[in-house]
């Protein structure tokens, strides 16, 4: 089968969670056919939701570090600190 996009480039087929996906190797366009998205999405629902949860609460946990380490504060110099003036 050919490109819709490309129209000259032969479409590649691979097989990913026993769904078969067409790809154009040229625009790198994916194509599936009726039914093959709905599988994927209702595949990925179960893992991919707590994948999703424990990836967000890690960032949050290494944001909540790294906030921590600038908590100190510094005063500003002032230009006046430059020349020494009182």
């Amino acid at each position: 089968m050919k490109c819709p996009v490309c129209k000259t480039t032969d479409l590649l087929m691979t097989e990913r969670r026993s769904i078969e996906i067409d790809y154009c190797p040229d625009c790198r366009g994916v194509w599936l056919d009726r039914g093959e998205l709905d599988k994927l999405i209702a595949q990925d629902d179960g893992d991919g939701s707590r994948r999703g949860e424990r990836a967000l609460e890690s960032e949050r946990q290494r944001y909540k570090e790294r906030r921590d380490e600038h908590r100190g504060y510094q005063k500003k110099r002032s230009i006046f600190d430059v020349f020494d003036f009182d």
